[in-house]
């Protein structure tokens, strides 16, 4: 916007000063806006990248005097934008002082017409659905957040891709508050259509992806979430924070369709890559991933459940670990027992239940190691099985795991006994050469992800070349001048 506009708006809607706080604030989102309009004339994204994330820095701050004050600055007062926001903002103190409306409206007539981006006005759209969230108007959010979808149909801009990738967002989150989520599944599914046919590049595919596979994922349809994860076109990540996402629903997936490796790494990963400040997202994902390690015999280090902010979370998740690390199920019963409203509110409780053989697993483990020859009723009583016939359990678990190679031991039946066999030396087998390789191709994809991870300036060698030629061609310029020079002073 001109200085010539804003002055003459600000004389068009006198209002009282704002405190010096408050002007600060607005005079940053008159900054975001002003990068949001550069960015609209020149077609560089990243100054409404830029935009957005000062915006969040400032989400905190919002109040309704501010909000409309910007509305005003922003949008053309008396248009349908600015009447439609305006009425998600309370009446009582949206302007410092009572303006008479009739002097308002000959001043709004009197102001010259603006013409309104439609880049502004979604950046309206998103700053008055963040407020609302934050003041917990969740109705009016879920309304607000659907008029601005409608309204974002209209247009087919790739500067407002970015924007609207927050909206999708966010209109998301609404329903999900009001618990509503299922209703926007078609229209997602949509939008995700629309963003997939214009070859969208920044960032809306994996965005909408996202939230299908967490609107899928809410209502426990694994299968319905892996057929769209699976047939959805391929693309590049442009958001860290997307791709984090992705990962964790991916890893919850893969995990419930008993994938444990596939799934330890992409939870791995995600908690790796997330960012600090997210730490509901990092502390979910350890979750999982210790769940994910125990299902494949694995015990996470303790240093795990000791991270900064994560102690009293991972609190149920420690004691379960421990449970499945001595092989007491007597224990683990109490465990599964004492947080079970926290495993189900994390939707894990039927992994729990999976515990259950692996927690008997490492019990017999630790039976074979030290016994090395125990009758079945006492592995029966040392596992605290509890059936009518604890000796016929405690031989059935016995012979599956010597038939899986959990234990190196042989069944007597005779005289109901367990021999345990001698261990050899671990170092004669491939077991360190595999714990190895493991390692290595872990540390070479670390690499290659950090490799793929660097931003660069766009088309660097472009402009090198056309530095090196302009240089080149001012070079021969002053070369053909000279020689003329010459010849004039020959003649």
């Amino acid at each position: 916007m001109t200085q010539d506009v804003e002055m003459k708006d600000e004389e068009a809607l006198p209002q009282a000063p704002l405190p010096s706080d408050s002007a600060s604030i607005l005079q940053h989102l008159k900054e975001g806006a002003s990068f949001i309009e550069a960015a609209s004339y020149t077609k560089e994204v990243r100054r409404i990248a830029r935009a957005v994330r000062l915006t969040i820095q400032l989400r905190r701050k919002l109040t309704a005097p501010l909000l409309s004050a910007f509305l005003d600055y922003a949008l053309l007062p008396g248009s349908e934008a600015h009447a439609r926001l305006s009425a998600y903002l309370p009446k009582d103190n949206r302007h410092g002082m009572e303006v008479d409306n009739d002097d308002a409206a000959t001043s709004a007539v009197q102001a010259p017409a603006k013409h309104i981006l439609p880049e502004l006005e979604i950046y309206c759209y998103l700053l008055v659905i963040l407020f609302l969230i934050d003041q917990k108007r969740y109705d009016e959010a879920k309304a607000c957040s659907s008029a601005s979808i409608a309204r974002l149909k209209n247009f087919n801009r790739r500067t407002v891709d970015v924007l609207a990738s927050r909206l999708y967002f966010y209109y998301s989150y609404s329903y999900e508050l009001t618990g509503n989520l299922a209703e926007i599944r078609g229209n997602l599914l949509a939008l995700h259509r629309i963003a997939t046919l214009r070859h969208d590049e920044l960032g809306q595919q994996e965005t909408l992806l996202n939230l299908l596979l967490r609107n899928y994922l809410h209502y426990n349809l694994y299968d319905q979430a892996e057929k769209l994860r699976s047939k959805a076109p391929r693309f590049e990540a442009h958001s860290n924070q997307q791709f984090c996402r992705y990962l964790f629903y991916l890893g919850k997936i893969r995990t419930i369709q008993l994938e444990y490796t596939d799934a330890k790494e992409s939870l791995l990963q995600a908690a790796r890559k997330a960012p600090f400040a997210a730490q509901g997202f990092r502390i979910q994902c350890n979750k999982w991933a210790v769940l994910v390690r125990l299902l494949l015999g694995e015990i996470p280090e303790r240093i795990i459940f000791m991270q900064r902010g994560m102690e009293k979370a991972l609190r149920p998740y420690f004691e379960l670990t421990n449970a499945v690390r001595i092989g007491d199920l007597a224990l683990f019963r109490n465990v599964a027992e004492k947080f079970a409203a926290t495993f189900s509110k994390d939707q894990t409780h039927n992994l729990i239940v999976r515990l259950r053989h692996n927690v008997i697993r490492t019990g017999l483990r630790n039976i074979s190691i030290s016994y090395s020859r125990i009758s079945l009723a006492d592995v029966a009583e040392k596992l605290r099985l509890i059936s009518t016939n604890p000796i016929a359990d405690a031989e059935s678990i016995v012979a599956k795991a010597i038939r899986d190679g959990a234990i190196e031991a042989s069944l007597d039946h005779s005289n109901g006994w367990m021999v345990s066999k001698e261990t050899g030396d671990i170092y004669s087998t491939n077991e360190p050469q595999a714990a190895f390789n493991s390692r290595i191709a872990f540390c070479l994809n670390m690499h290659n992800e950090a490799v793929r991870a660097l931003r660069f300036p766009p088309n660097p060698h472009k402009e090198k070349e056309s530095a090196e030629r302009r240089e080149r061609q001012q070079q021969e310029q002053e070369l053909a001048n000279h020689i003329t020079e010459d010849d004039d002073d020959d003649f």
